[in-house]
């Protein structure tokens, strides 16, 4: 495939000023990304700052409750800020110094990339802008007060719903005016080249981990790795070194309410092409997921094209199902997923039973639920 392609999808579908940036951005990145003195430094902040690297923890009491094959836990909710977010902020953080940049955007939808930026940008000293949907500020108001915290400034984006879609609008409108001094620092594996990419790389190190850890522990590959998917930036970090060994299944967990890759056709959306959620008129689709950081109607190049290839498969949960797999890991291993991974907890569950005790399924924990806990409270009250 091409560079910034994934068979029919990727690409970049942006104004002529705008690519010009995108060019630069590609070109920087290429050229630091196999640097030696750019990786030690990613790889010290990772160990010294994140807090990498993390366990794969072999979730007993739910592979005994549940019956089947043996459920691991790959805990991205033990990162410094609480999700895998982090991993690619202060990936592309260095990249933005090395450009010289003096201040970094980002859209955020459940606020967990918005803190993972803020909390870089603090590390480095660098103003940043976060922009959120007026709905998702009002699910995600800790988050928000966290991102202030860290010394962000939060600009709201009332318009359509006033969600995850609404933010990249606005932030990418922001970096057409200011890029000669602007690093958009986006946060999922979506976007024009070279942002799926750029993403794709600096979140491989989750299943660069989990590959080795699942290893050494069971002396064999899993069954299966599981992530949940909106723009599909964990899930794709957890895919990424088990996407050549044929035998291991990959499944992506989409929300019911948002599933671009089940539902969607190809379109092009924030200027790259992928499997879009259309309504009639021909425009992106309402989204209602629960979890915030699902709720996107089109999910990453990559993503769409794994399951074209049918290397990946693609499933769903409802709120319903993951707001069960929260209260249920929370009550039997201690461990509070957030929202988005609980989604990914539910299928494992389902599918471990399918599978035989010998067998491992890893699952994404791609962020701790803090974040949710008074949502889900409001909604159990209701």
């Amino acid at each position: 495939m091409n560079e910034g392609n994934f068979g029919e999808f990727g690409g970049s579908y942006v104004p002529e000023g705008l690519q010009t940036v995108l060019d630069d951005l590609a070109n920087q990145f290429n050229k630091y990304k196999d640097d030696p003195d750019f990786n030690a430094d990613f790889k010290y902040y990772l160990k010294e700052y994140v807090g990498r690297e993390n366990p794969l923890t072999y979730a007993e009491n739910l592979t005994e409750y549940v019956g089947g094959a043996k459920i691991y836990l790959k805990r991205e909710d033990l990162n410094h800020t609480g999700a895998h977010k982090i991993n690619n902020t202060i990936g592309q953080i260095l990249l933005a110094k090395r450009m010289g940049a003096t201040r970094i955007i980002a859209e955020t939808g459940a606020g967990q990339h918005g803190v993972a930026t803020a909390t870089a940008c603090a590390m480095f000293k660098i103003p940043c802008t976060i922009y959120m949907g007026t709905e998702d500020i009002k699910r995600q108001a800790l988050n928000v007060f966290r991102m202030e915290l860290l010394g962000a400034k939060v600009v709201p984006v009332n318009e359509g719903q006033g969600r995850l879609k609404e933010a990249v609008d606005a932030a990418l409108n922001e970096l057409v005016e200011n890029y000669e001094t602007t690093f958009y620092l986006l946060g999922s594996a979506v976007g024009p080249h070279p942002f799926p990419s750029m993403v794709r790389h600096f979140q491989s190190i989750i299943s660069e981990e989990a590959r080795r850890q699942i290893l050494d522990k069971e002396g064999k590959l899993p069954k299966a790795v599981v992530a949940c998917v909106g723009g599909g930036s964990n899930a794709i970090g957890a895919f990424a070194n088990f996407i050549d060994d044929a035998d291991v299944r990959l499944i992506g967990v989409e929300p019911i309410e948002a599933a671009s890759i089940s539902k969607g056709v190809p379109a092009i959306l924030h200027g790259f092409k992928c499997l879009t959620l259309l309504d009639e008129a021909g425009n992106p689709s309402e989204t209602n997921s629960i979890a915030a950081g699902l709720d996107y109607p089109g999910v990453g190049p990559e993503h769409s094209y794994l399951s074209e290839t049918g290397r990946a498969e693609y499933v769903q949960a409802s709120g319903a199902d993951a707001l069960e797999a929260f209260q249920l890991l929370s009550k039997i291993e201690g461990i509070i997923p957030a929202l988005e991974s609980a989604h990914a907890v539910f299928y494992a569950m389902k599918l471990a039973k399918e599978l035989s005790p010998e067998d491992s399924i890893i699952v994404n924990l791609s962020g701790r639920g803090d974040k949710d806990v008074s949502q889900v409270f409001d909604m159990l009250k209701k």
